[in-house]
């Protein structure tokens, strides 16, 4: 008899789990969630429509510095939520805006560009830049032994670690200067000790806007220098002509010299979504509270960089948000064209 019963108990349970129904049955008891408030409702689907994700960069970099500055201007009023994202810097941030779910802008370098050139080619036709923000100046910095560009060939010369602008744009521009060199890719500092005390490391490429606190702060030898960089053909699709003055660094350039060089355009850039998408709604809104505020971004408590960014300042290489554009051909003055 209890073996009867036992078995019973068993095909009973058998039943239970074998019967789609009941067992459906069961998951959905366990899985069930109280009843979402109407209000709560509304509240996600606001955020969800009003919030893009902003690609920044690294940690210790300065364009997650300014993806933060950014979010602060835009978010204020909570018309929209801006939300800064660490990421492995400016160049990996074209493979974020064109891959990654949930990133609708990215800070990039104008020249990141490049590295897609084969894998998209079309790269061009799907993104398109909102605002020049700020140039990154190339600085080559050389021991005393070094009095030309060519003398660097066979030569260490450093690009600061992976991830950074120097160690992408750098070794690119170098190529389009024809000068193959013994690359390293060590911390700056370290390499500028290693310059200081020693033949070892000739120079150290720095790709970040000036002035540069090394050279503003440190103590070089006599002999010590920037070496110039001429612009032309050869830089026209990616970069901009820029110069060193004697009030960027007065230890190292003599009151009547001027030292040319180029820099890479840091561009805030928007995938082309389609003008009818809601992405591309979200992006245009973002466009009109950022560029209505940009004065707030130029007052105290903000990067003082903001204070020379131009809204109308071109990007090389890339279309303008049709958004972007619309905003400033609405604000230009009658007289004058938004359009060069």
């Amino acid at each position: 008899m209890i073996f009867f019963t036992r078995l019973t108990v068993v095909l009973l349970a058998l039943f239970v789990l074998v019967d789609p129904n009941i067992a459906q049955s069961r998951r959905a008891s366990r899985d069930s969630r109280p009843p979402v408030a109407p209000e709560e409702t509304q509240i996600r689907e606001r955020l969800n429509a009003w919030t893009v994700g902003l690609a920044g960069g690294l940690l210790e970099g300065a364009p997650i510095h300014f993806a933060t500055e950014i979010a602060r201007a835009v978010n204020e009023g909570g018309d929209m939520q801006v939300l800064p994202i660490v990421t492995r810097g400016p160049t990996e941030n074209v493979n974020d805006l064109l891959y990654l779910k949930g990133v609708d802008i990215a800070i990039i370098n104008s020249d990141s560009l490049e590295e897609y050139k084969s894998q998209v080619p079309q790269i061009r036709e799907r993104i398109v830049y909102i605002l020049s923000l700020f140039p990154s100046e190339l600085h080559i910095f050389v021991r005393p032994e070094i009095k030309t560009l060519a003398d660097l060939a066979g030569k260490k010369v450093n690009f600061n670690t992976q991830g950074t602008a120097a160690a992408y744009s750098g070794p690119l521009i170098f190529s389009r200067l024809g000068i193959d060199v013994d690359k390293t890719f060590i911390p700056h500092p370290v390499a500028l000790e290693k310059m200081r005390h020693g033949d070892e490391i000739a120079a150290v490429v720095f790709i970040t806007s000036k002035p540069v606190d090394a050279f503003v702060k440190g103590k070089w030898e006599e002999g010590f220098k920037f070496l110039p960089v001429d612009y032309g053909p050869k830089f026209e699709d990616y970069y901009i002509a820029s110069y060193l003055d004697p009030a960027d660094y007065p230890n190292l350039i003599a009151k009547d010299q001027r030292i040319a060089t180029i820099a890479v355009p840091t561009i805030l850039a928007s995938y082309k979504w389609r003008e009818d998408s809601p992405r591309y709604r979200r992006v245009s809104r973002f466009v009109d509270l950022l560029f209505g505020r940009i004065d707030k971004l130029r007052s105290a408590g903000f990067d003082p960089k903001w204070k020379d960014v131009n809204l109308r300042t071109q990007a090389p290489g890339l279309e303008r948000l049709q958004a972007a554009q619309e905003w400033l051909d609405r604000s230009a003055p009658k007289n004058q064209s938004a359009r060069p």
